[in-house]
């Protein structure tokens, strides 16, 4: 009888760690439970608010001062970007660098405009000139569109290796800023592989000013020769400023004459 009392109370001990061993954490588990009920609320009224106000998109407009380019372009474009989107799904960023892939395209910005539209800001590119052949560039110095098959006629022709674009772009820039004060323009202006410059004036003139001390024989013309231009540019074919003081006049009659102590570029004298 003892005996059977003993058993019984170890099988109660051991029942009792079983219990104790599979026994849940003391966690507040219905406070826990009211707050995942009220996330799942939260995140379905998010979802049903997200599925509300992604309206579908209705109109676009399009915003802009356009010469080359014309609304529909740009709206045709937008609307290859839509892919059944909606106000709040469409990829913003995408729509705007297809937009930029147009030629003439400087920048392009697209904003939501609620609650069913997309509003659509370009800026068209400004050419400064034409470059090389049939390429065109702008007041930084960046090639935007290549192959233009309309040129304006009284854009500049600048010239040069790959990669200096920016280099004559300014160059050109700081010349036609103070050659314009006397009434001329300059059409043309060439940097060879060389580094070599060469300007063309509207009147017929050609400047060449070398590949060495450009900026200081840049000064030397703007100063001196160019007030010579004015007075005889009927008489004159071009100047030559490769010397380390003064320049060179070539006269279309076929002679030259040297104004100042002049030191040609190369030692030799040019003709």
């Amino acid at each position: 009888m003892l005996s059977l009392k003993r058993n019984n109370r170890r099988a109660n001990r051991r029942a009792t760690a079983d219990e104790s061993r599979w026994q849940l954490p003391a966690l507040p588990w219905r406070t826990l439970g009211l707050w995942s009920g009220s996330i799942a609320g939260v995140i379905a009224v998010v979802a049903g608010l997200l599925l509300f106000v992604n309206q579908p998109i209705e109109h676009i407009q399009v915003e802009g001062r356009f010469q080359h380019l014309t609304a529909l372009d740009v709206d045709k474009v937008v609307r290859t970007q839509l892919h059944g989107a909606g106000l709040i799904s469409v990829n913003l960023s995408a729509m705007q660098r297809a937009i930029r892939t147009l030629p003439w395209v400087e920048s392009a910005r697209v904003q939501r405009n609620w609650p069913h539209g997309l509003r659509v800001r370009v800026s068209e590119q400004q050419a400064v000139a034409r470059w090389n052949e049939r390429d065109l560039v702008n007041a930084n110095g960046t090639l935007f569109y290549t192959d233009a098959r309309f040129v304006a006629p009284e854009l500049p022709q600048l010239a040069g290796p790959s990669g200096t674009e920016a280099e004559v772009v300014a160059r050109y820039l700081a010349l036609q800023g103070r050659i314009s004060e006397v009434g001329m323009r300059l059409l043309a202006l060439r940097r060879d592989a060389r580094g070599a410059w060469e300007a063309q004036l509207d009147n017929g003139v050609s400047v060449r000013f070398g590949r060495k001390q450009v900026d200081e024989r840049s000064a030397r013309f703007l100063a001196v020769a160019l007030r010579m231009l004015v007075q005889r540019a009927a008489d004159i074919a071009y100047v030559d400023m490769r010397y380390s003081n003064g320049f060179a006049i070539g006269w279309r009659s076929g002679a030259t004459r040297l104004a100042g102590n002049n030191t040609p570029e190369d030692g030799k004298p040019h003709g």
